[in-house]
């Protein structure tokens, strides 16, 4: 098993969100907010992931108040404004840290020393793809919409 699969989350619902859960799929690991001048991402992430689930692709939510406050709200506020406003399906995870001393153990994997692609989180909505063996296959700035050809050929890809 690889160390993204070894990982367990807390869901914004409470229940515990393993990892494993993700084991075959191709993956898009975001750091997300609410209060984001990029959270109408969340509609292209919720189509993105619409359009792909059946084949094995998920999108993976991850709250973080890093960025200018832009998620100070609760696990269960953040849960209904993505249902509530985007219509979101797709699995979110509790707020985490994604720099600093106290970055959570998958951004220590994502980006921390060592890894595939490495370095600081720039902003919300920062995008790494993980294969279905869950290595870390790319990285997408925030700016990069879930409808760029990129991203899109990336997924594709993977998935193939």
């Amino acid at each position: 098993m690889s160390a993204f699969h070894d990982l367990n989350l807390r869901a914004l619902d409470g229940q515990e969100l393993p990892l494993v859960t993700f084991k075959g799929q191709v993956v898009l690991v975001v750091n997300v907010a609410s209060k984001c001048g990029l959270t109408p991402q969340y509609a292209g992430l919720e189509k993105l992931y619409q359009h792909y689930k059946d084949q094995g692709f998920s999108v993976l939510g991850l709250p973080c108040n890093q960025f200018a406050e832009q998620e100070p709200d609760s696990d269960e506020a953040i849960l209904a404004f993505c249902s509530l406003n985007y219509g979101v399906t797709f699995p979110l995870g509790s707020k985490l840290e994604v720099n600093g001393h106290e970055r959570h153990p998958l951004y220590r994997l994502l980006a921390g020393e060592g890894a595939e692609f490495p370095g600081d989180i720039t902003w919300n909505f920062e995008k790494f793809l993980v294969g279905p063996d869950g290595r870390v296959l790319a990285r997408f700035s925030p700016r990069t919409t879930p409808d760029d050809p990129a991203l899109i050929q990336a997924i594709e890809k993977a998935l193939s």
